[in-house]
């Protein structure tokens, strides 16, 4: 079960916001203060950007611009994908090893993202925060993953690099591995007997 962003798809606010400000500190306050992971929670949940946007437009006008950014040039904030770990998913979809997504990702931007990069395509199942209103780290998306697809949490293992999130896995039952690199990741599923130790 692979999460996507930081994990399949490199994605980092910083990679737009570094083109629209001067100021590497500056830019990190922005984050910090104004266009903050856990407003764009909401987004993962389902809220669409015409009800976060005002709200926090009102609060800092200053910014008006750069809030607008989020939304309109979201897909700045992707550098790609993660290639090796590609690697690592192409190798075990090879193998006949079921694989999952399970994403928190905008409705919005999910099913461009689906057209564009091939590899998400290749799950035997996905589930995308956005489209159910509910988002890890709450147990209830968990719980549906499992029910959907028919899994069992002790056979399910969950990929994430959020520790929060593997956190939330494991009290739901699961296996959970907690992202770092595509080389730890490997060694990892190759120490557990679902990669054969040669390259994708």
């Amino acid at each position: 079960m692979f999460d996507l962003g930081g994990v399949l798809l490199d994605w980092n606010p910083r990679y737009l916001y570094r083109k629209l400000f001067d100021d590497e500190a500056e830019m990190e306050h922005f984050l910090s203060e104004v266009c903050t992971l856990k407003w764009h929670h909401a987004h993962d949940l389902g809220v669409p950007p015409e009800e976060t946007s005002p709200p926090l437009i009102a609060a800092h006008p200053e910014h008006a611009e750069m809030i607008r950014a989020w939304i309109e040039r979201s897909e700045e904030m992707l550098a790609g994908p993660i290639d090796d770990s590609v690697a690592i998913l192409r190798q075990l979809k090879a193998a006949g090893v079921p694989v999952y997504a399970l994403t928190n990702m905008e409705t919005w931007t999910y099913p461009g993202r689906r057209q564009r990069y091939p590899f998400l395509r290749w799950f035997d199942g996905t589930l995308v925060s956005g489209f159910e209103g509910v988002a890890k780290p709450d147990p209830r998306i968990f719980e549906l993953l499992l029910d959907r697809f028919g899994l069992a949490p002790a056979t399910t293992l969950l990929i994430d690099d959020s520790g929060t999130n593997v956190q939330a896995a494991r009290a739901a039952g699961m296996q959970a591995i907690e992202f770092e690199s595509p080389a730890s990741l490997r060694r990892q599923l190759e120490d557990a007997g679902l990669l054969d130790g040669r390259a994708g």
